[in-house]
């Protein structure tokens, strides 16, 4: 490797991708393809960064195999950045294989949590976490280790463990102060400011007030009989039952549960849960049914009992009632809430769990989605709809030429 080459190399180590530029910028040759697209990808320019990406491997010679599977992980990282993931997996593990077989364990190891931010990105929590606890990131250099606790922070926060979240994150801190990459503080410092805003709004007794995540956990913790909003579920201290397929049921719980310990008025009910101005029989008679199924629903939690004026709510082994709902009030918060979950729904999936036709949930993604609220993958049939990722992922890109680990 000449010494510009190794000089860019080491300026993108650290986060300089101008300075990397300033020496690779006119050539040609392999190496410096690949450290322009990485540049360029530092920068934001994906697509450039994808094109110089995709010459660098043809350019380097069929030996020179390492190069070459650093390419494609590089290349994979632009992709999954950029929300492109149906790039090509295949060929990730591929990369991440000569990797391996070729003692580069570090870029291996980076290969494998691109992988995870993958499966992150994609809704699969559970597969994100039990590939992260195969991995052993103390012998990883700092950049790296930022990156792990980056996803097991966000992780905890998918699953509300702040104490987690939070432990995770003072360890990014410290890992991506070693690493002495501006980038990389400026993310982790973004994910403790993700920690720290108002997680949901509480609902109880009348009165209303923001929560961190936090609280939110201790809300969970307490033996509350809560109606969570935020993701369609409602939980006690033995039990949680998720209602995002019933859109009615939820209405109707979640107007009582705000209005608890006081009952609500029939014509309030249908008005809520109904959608109609005026109650009349055929209203009342739906009603009748719809509280009759909540009641089966719920035997379990709650005692829908009937009043006077309306129907309220009994608590059978809770002293308390609350909601969640979404910290600010928000035009299409049922989508929000169905997507909170951290899994991808389909637009058709979403109509169906909502009661309400396909071309509305397809307006409320659009206008959700320009506003950076959730995001899609796939087209046409197969496209996905999930909320971004808590906290926001650090983009590390790999470098394609072998420079010493310190």
């Amino acid at each position: 490797m000449d010494s510009l080459i190794t000089a860019a190399a080491r300026a993108l180590a650290a986060g300089d991708p101008l300075g990397a530029l300033k020496r690779v910028a006119l050539r040609e040759d392999a190496a410096a393809l690949a450290l322009r697209g990485i540049a360029m990808a530092q920068l934001g320019d994906f697509d450039r960064a994808k094109d110089l990406l995709r010459k660098a491997p043809r350019a380097f010679g069929p030996e020179e195999r390492v190069s070459r599977a650093r390419c494609v992980v590089a290349e994979a990282e632009i992709a999954f950045a950029s929300r492109d993931l149906a790039w090509r997996r295949k060929a990730l593990d591929a990369a991440r294989e000569t990797l391996e077989s070729h003692g580069d364990q570090v870029n291996a190891a980076h290969a494998r949590y691109l992988d995870i931010r993958r499966l992150l990105l994609l809704g699969r929590l559970d597969d994100a976490a039990n590939a992260l606890q195969q991995l052993e990131s103390a012998a990883l250099p700092p950049a790296l280790r930022t990156v792990h606790e980056l996803l097991v922070a966000s992780i905890a926060m998918r699953r509300i463990r702040a104490r987690a979240a939070r432990d995770a994150l003072t360890r990014a801190k410290q890992a991506a102060r070693a690493a002495g990459i501006p980038a990389l503080s400026a993310e982790v410092e973004s994910a403790f400011l993700a920690l720290n805003t108002p997680a949901a709004r509480l609902i109880a007794s009348g009165s209303e007030r923001l929560l961190l995540l936090d609280e939110v956990e201790s809300v969970l913790a307490s033996g509350a009989f809560v109606v969570d909003a935020c993701r369609l579920l409602v939980r006690d201290r033995h039990e949680v039952l998720p209602l995002a397929k019933r859109p009615v049921l939820f209405t109707l719980l979640r107007t009582l549960a705000e209005a608890w310990p006081a009952d609500v008025t029939r014509d309030a009910l249908v008005a809520r849960a109904f959608r109609a101005k005026r109650a009349d029989e055929s209203h009342r008679a739906r009603l009748r049914v719809e509280v009759g199924r909540l009641r089966k629903v719920l035997h379990t939690m709650v005692e829908v009992r009937a009043t006077k004026h309306g129907f309220g709510l009994l608590p059978r082994d809770a002293s308390d009632v609350v909601v969640l709902a979404q910290p600010v009030a928000e035009k299409h918060g049922a989508v929000l809430a169905l997507l909170a979950d951290g899994e991808s729904w389909s637009s058709s999936a979403l109509s169906l769990a909502l009661g309400v036709s396909q071309r509305s949930v397809q307006r409320a993604l659009d206008s959700l989605a320009a506003a950076g609220k959730v995001q899609s993958f796939g087209r046409g049939r197969a496209r996905r709809w999930t909320t971004p990722p808590m906290p926001g992922f650090a983009t590390v890109l790999l470098l394609p030429a072998p420079l010493p680990v310190e």
